[in-house]
């Protein structure tokens, strides 16, 4: 069982109620989501999260089915203070993907897919969420453009 610092934690974590996780598309350990899926773990264990969660997570749902990786191993080792290199050596040890090749198209499916490309609910939800969210004179091409879109980085 890994210790907790949540005062290491408090150095390197963002207040997500004034702020916004890192970009899906932002790599942390060689995939996309992960490091976007730290800062979301980080505020949730210090209770500065605000709207976003931790888990569950549509987009974290997807790194944490891809890699093998649970919630609970990915909270415990956010938990102890781990700086992101030290996360990212941490992801690569544990991650069931061991090809390399694997991560760059399972990075690049992600990055590219289009909300025709999702399941029903998920665009069922998104078709309710975008107009709300995202401003109205931006398109949405592909998934990760809600996020940077509605985070005002595009």
């Amino acid at each position: 069982m890994m210790n907790t610092d949540l005062e290491k934690v408090k150095q390197l974590a963002k207040d997500l109620r004034k702020t916004y996780p890192r970009s899906p598309r932002e790599k942390l350990g060689g995939y996309v989501i992960a490091a976007r899926c730290a800062d979301k773990c980080r505020a949730f264990l210090l209770n500065m999260n605000g709207e976003y969660n931790y888990w569950p997570c549509s987009l974290a749902s997807q790194w944490f089915a891809f890699t093998g990786i649970t919630p609970e191993q990915f909270k415990g080792v956010v938990a102890t203070g781990a700086a992101d290199d030290d996360i990212a050596r941490w992801i690569t040890e544990h991650s069931q993907v061991k090809d390399a090749h694997e991560v760059l198209k399972w990075n690049n499916r992600l990055r590219d897919m289009r909300l025709s490309d999702m399941n029903l609910q998920a665009q069922q939800y998104l078709e309710e969420y975008i107009p709300k969210f995202v401003p109205g004179h931006r398109p949405v091409y592909v998934w990760f453009d809600v996020y940077d879109l509605e985070e005002k980085r595009l």
